[in-house]
Formats: C-alpha cells, structure tokens, sequence
C-alpha cells in the first residue's frame, strides 16, 4: 500500500512507533475498551510493543488519521483480516474530541477508495457490537449492508458487507 491518503481535511498514514503517544491515549478511551476491547497498554513502552505486533502481523493494518491542518493525530482506520471472517474487515476509533464532525466518514471512504483502486478486493465487511450505534450508523452512511450475525470469543458481533467497487468514485 502507498504511505499516505489525502483527504480535504485529513491525511492517512500507517501507523509506525512514532505514534505511540497518541495510541496509548485512543486505546484507553472508554469506547474503545467497551467496543474494541481492553489491549493492556498503560504506559508509552505498551504502546510501542502494541504497535510492533501490529505492524509485525500482515493480517492488521492500522493508519492513524491525522488533521492536516496542525498535522494532529485524530483517530485510526484499521483492516484486519480475522480467523473467523471470510473478507477483510475495516474498522475505525477517532478520539472523542473529534468526533461528530465527520472524519471518521471522511476517512474511512478515502481509505476505501482508496483499496477499490487497488483492486484489493471484491468485497468488504465490518464488524461491530449490536450496541455500537455510532458505529452502525457509519457502516450505513457508508453504504455496508446488514449480512449476518457471528459469535467469536462469547461476544456477538453484526458483520456488515460492501462490495469494494461503491467507493471507486471519490463520494457515493
């Protein structure tokens, strides 16, 4: 994958060591550990080794979304590929400050515009909890549609599917 999505706003970047100060902050949000999970990153040398298993495993991508005016890290796109799902699987955390002004939209379709065009895949899916509605909100505003429920590690989880090529043009 290229090294960084533009947005009118926002600019992408995979997530490197670099990045430590602001996961440790967006992991120990309350919505992140209540929807994500808790990842046992509490101090700076946890984040650094979190982001060193990310970055070691070719299943889990992160990209940290940045604001491009300020250059002031905001949120994260993820795609993971999970044992238990056919497709990869996008996912999104912005930090509280920042959202409902529209970035995790703005950055979640320029990232899948942007693997439309790569011809990554022919599909992709999220995941979230039935209880995220933020979360299901956006796969709809994205245009992700309702396919199936899954139960993974005791927990139920909704998978939501899109065809890649709806975000071959710039908005849909």
């Amino acid at each position: 994958m290229e090294d960084r999505i533009v947005t009118p706003r926002l600019f992408l970047k995979p997530i490197s060591v670099d990045d430590a100060d602001f996961i440790l902050e967006i992991v120990n949000m309350p919505e992140w550990i209540r929807f994500i999970g808790d990842r046992n990153v509490k101090n700076k040398n946890d984040a650094i080794a979190f982001i060193q298993r990310i970055t070691a495993n070719q299943n889990i991508n992160y990209w940290v979304v940045s604001t491009i005016d300020g250059n002031i890290a905001i949120g994260i796109v993820s795609l993971v590929k999970r044992d238990y799902l056919d497709f990869f699987d996008v996912g999104f955390a912005f930090l509280q400050r920042y959202s409902r002004q529209g970035f995790a939209y703005e950055a979640t379709r320029a990232f899948l515009h942007h693997l439309a065009h790569q011809k990554f895949s022919t599909k992709i899916l999220a995941s979230t909890l039935k209880e995220n509605d933020r979360s299901i909100a956006l796969l709809h505003k994205l245009k992700f549609q309702f396919e199936r429920q899954v139960e993974n590690n005791n927990e139920e989880f909704l998978i939501y599917s899109a065809p890649l090529t709806i975000f071959c043009t710039p908005q849909h």
